[in-house]
């Protein structure tokens, strides 16, 4: 549209559009511009106009179906030659030059690609549809000869049991025969020698017998009492039971969990009416599957009968009858957890009391276990629990919160109140223990203990020089500053308890930790609350039990004994137990192997029926949302509460379009069965401050396990969220920043064809509209 003159007609302008005045007319009324006919006048603000409208119809009309496919452009252009022949003469010569380019719609083939693309996913979701099906077939087959197999093992297995029973009714109502037949043989016996006897009494030396009167005063003799005997009934008479009139209701006894064939025993019906009253409740069990105490109460109470809860920790009370411990109670030294955020000192300070160096020994100078230690100081005892402040060390902190009598709260003076520190303040307040705060780094130049005060109070931890009942002392863990007092503090708050334990008796007492070693096996760190614990003393720990082979102190040195608020580590236990488990010391081993594996078995059950419903759980949520991705992760730490820690914070990495699944985790090195399990389900292995034996490396390098090591927690989680921020698929936005015209095409030799153009809108700048892709 390079035409400028100021006034032109319709007709002029439409010779120069090369299009006729009548389309030229109609897109003008199309634009709201009113012309009499060819020969009107046309403005320039006309000429704005039309084209503000025709781009704005191309803007709306983008569709690619709107315009054709392509053009095709036609020139011809014609030339006449004079030529100059012999004798003077000329000649023209017309050339005539034609021209044709054809144009094609980009949104055409970008529609065409978006079709055949279109096609190609319809295909490809097809071919993985059929897959699927094919799978799902081959899977449906496979559970059916599972099923039938299962069916008649459990067919011949009940007719081998009805053949047994009925072999064994058989041999007992044989045997009863005999004995009914010896019975009567020696009754006819005994009757045939009484009336012998009686007949050679009775008869007299001339033959006869004598004459008896009755000695009753009535003059009747006196019958004998003789014995009803059973007599078995001939012909077509009736048996002696009776259908009932009226449904039975039984009372069924339900503990934690309960198989589905055991409760259909308990039920007195079918295993079948069980599972069939399951799904009509929409679960698909079998029989063997555990069912929870919830869940199996539904099924009772569905099928009319009552239902009365057992609660299994009276079986286990009964099994551990041990004698309380005797004697007088004496005074025992306090129980303090060290607790505060991370990297606010609580190591640092504890390592000045103890005058060495504890967080040397940490990956990264960070606490990440639960560290027991007994402190003498000139005014007394103190045993001091330092508990990690990482946010994934929450479970250990409520654990160390429980298991004391008095917690020291640490803040930095320099930081404030946080998020850790309003954790541990929680947990204190829920074990309802006394809380001293120990405001620490105050010979820093930034310090502000006003400022830690203000928000302490704003969590209710009011100072005493406030009106509260908190103690708050200053201290400096680089400078000693103020530790002395903390150490008053400590023992003034110990004697406003009083705080007393019986010595003598079984010990009693809570794990606080437990590992895997090489060369000792099985070790926990527990701390004695009562009583006294010796070497060859049989302990029983949550689930595991075993005889005391040896005990050491905080100083790894040996040790024979332990009394109350000592913490020791003993080896000798069947396994690891988990922290925070009881402790107990008793007397017969029997008994303590009976109620360990009581304990197991009912942590089992749970956990296969927790297992069950998550999974339907999971499948249900599946169905509603579609299918989503997850990675597997299989975790190995040297103790038990990393390993807990570790499992919490990376199954809160779970995502919406990802979740993180752990398979398994353990205490104790790397394993060959742990990588064959890791191989099996695609798991990632994850060794926490613990490393692969032989075989283990041998079986990653065969079957290319990825296996990651690590000693701080934090370095654990931001590298499982960096690989499962691969498995996130990429958010793809088009965003067009401007709009240029082609002015001329450029051919080079060098560079091929180069376009000249000019930037006609800035529609990122501007926020003007789209305009057509052609």
């Amino acid at each position: 549209m390079g035409y400028t003159m100021a006034d032109t007609t319709v007709r002029q302008f439409a010779d120069v559009l090369k299009m006729t005045p009548e389309r030229l007319l109609a897109q003008f009324e199309q634009a709201g511009i009113d012309l009499d006919g060819p020969d009107a006048v046309i403005t320039e603000a006309n000429k704005v106009k039309l084209l503000n409208h025709l781009r704005e119809s191309h803007g709306r009309d983008a569709d690619a179906s709107a315009a054709p496919p392509e053009i095709t452009i036609k020139r011809r252009q014609r030339t006449d030659l004079r030529l100059s022949g012999g004798q003077g003469r000329s000649r023209t010569v017309s050339v005539e030059v034609r021209k044709k380019r054809r144009y094609v719609n980009r949104g055409v083939l970008e529609e065409k690609a978006r079709k055949a693309q279109n096609e190609l996913d319809k295909a490809r979701d097809t071919e993985r549809e059929q897959r699927e099906a094919e799978q799902r077939a081959l899977d449906e087959k496979r559970q059916e000869l599972e099923r039938e197999t299962r069916e008649r093992e459990q067919a011949e297995e009940r007719r081998r049991a009805e053949e047994a029973e009925r072999k064994e009714k058989e041999a007992q109502a044989k045997a009863r025969r005999e004995a009914e037949e010896a019975r009567r043989k020696q009754q006819e016996a005994a009757n045939a020698a009484r009336k012998k006897e009686t007949d050679r009494r009775a008869s007299t030396k001339y033959g006869r017998k004598e004459l008896h009167v009755a000695s009753s005063k009535s003059g009747r003799r006196r019958k004998k009492k003789q014995t009803r005997r059973p007599v078995a009934v001939q012909g077509d008479s009736k048996h002696g039971f009776e259908k009932p009139t009226a449904p039975v209701s039984r009372e069924v006894t339900l503990g934690e969990t309960i198989t589905v064939g055991d409760l259909a025993q308990r039920l007195a019906v079918k295993a079948n009416e069980v599972i069939k009253s399951l799904m009509g409740m929409g679960m698909m069990v079998t029989i063997n599957q555990v069912l929870d105490q919830e869940t199996a109460q539904l099924v009772v109470e569905e099928m009319g009968h009552t239902v009365k809860l057992l609660n299994e920790n009276e079986l286990e009370d009964a099994l551990i009858v041990e004698p309380e411990a005797s004697g007088d109670a004496v005074g025992r030294a306090p129980v303090v957890t060290v607790m505060g955020h991370v990297d606010h000192g609580k190591t640092s300070l504890l390592d000045y009391i103890r005058e060495s160096r504890v967080a040397s020994g940490e990956a990264g100078g960070i606490t990440q276990h639960i560290g027991a230690y007994r402190v003498n100081h000139d005014k007394g005892v103190i045993t001091f629990l330092d508990t990690p402040g990482h946010e994934a060390f929450t479970a250990m902190r409520a654990r160390g919160a429980q298991a004391t009598d008095i917690v020291i709260l640490v803040v930095a003076a320099d930081d404030g109140v946080m998020p850790q520190t309003k954790e541990a303040i929680a947990h204190a307040k829920a074990a309802e223990v006394p809380v001293i705060v120990a405001i620490n780094k105050i010979d820093r130049e930034n310090a502000d203990p006003d400022r830690v005060k203000n928000e302490l109070s704003a969590n209710d931890v009011i100072p005493e020089d406030w009106g509260g009942d908190t103690q708050m002392v200053p201290v400096s863990a680089l400078t000693g500053q103020g530790v002395d007092d903390l150490l008053d503090a400590v023992l003034l708050q110990s004697e406003l308890l009083e705080l007393t334990a019986v010595e003598d008796g079984p010990a009693a007492g809570v794990v606080l930790e437990s590992s895997l070693e090489k060369g000792r096996g099985p070790v926990a760190t527990v701390l004695v609350s009562r009583g006294s614990l010796n070497t060859g003393d049989i302990l029983l720990a949550g689930e595991e039990f075993g005889r005391i082979r040896a005990m050491f102190d905080e100083k790894g040195e040996a040790t024979q004994s332990a009394g109350p608020s000592t913490p020791v580590v003993v080896l000798g236990l069947s396994g690891t137990p988990n922290a925070g488990d009881d402790m107990l010391s008793v007397e017969n081993e029997r008994r303590a192997r009976e109620v360990a594996e009581h304990r197991k078995s009912k942590t089992r059950d749970r956990k296969m029926a927790e297992q069950q419903l998550s999974k339907m759980d999971d499948l249900r949520a599946q169905m509603e949302r579609g299918e989503r991705d997850s990675v597997n992760l299989l975790i190995k730490s040297d103790v038990q509460g990393s390993a807990e820690a570790l499992r919490e914070a990376m199954v809160k990495l779970s995502m919406d379009e990802i979740e993180v699944k752990v398979i398994q985790s353990g205490v104790g090195g790397i394993t060959e069965n742990d990588v064959n399990l890791a191989a099996t389900s695609n798991a990632i292995l994850l060794g926490f401050n613990v490393r692969a034996d032989a075989a283990a490396r041998n079986a990653i390098k065969e079957h290319g396990v990825d296996l990651h090591y690590f000693s701080v927690i934090y370095e654990a989680i931001d590298q499982v969220k960096l690989a499962i921020s691969g498995f996130l698929k990429p958010e793809i936005k088009e965003q067009i920043v401007g709009l240029a015209e082609v002015r001329e095409v450029f051919r080079s030799p060098k560079f091929g064809d180069v376009a000249g153009c000019m930037v006609s809108a800035d529609y990122a700048a501007h926020n003007l509209p789209r305009p057509c892709n052609r």
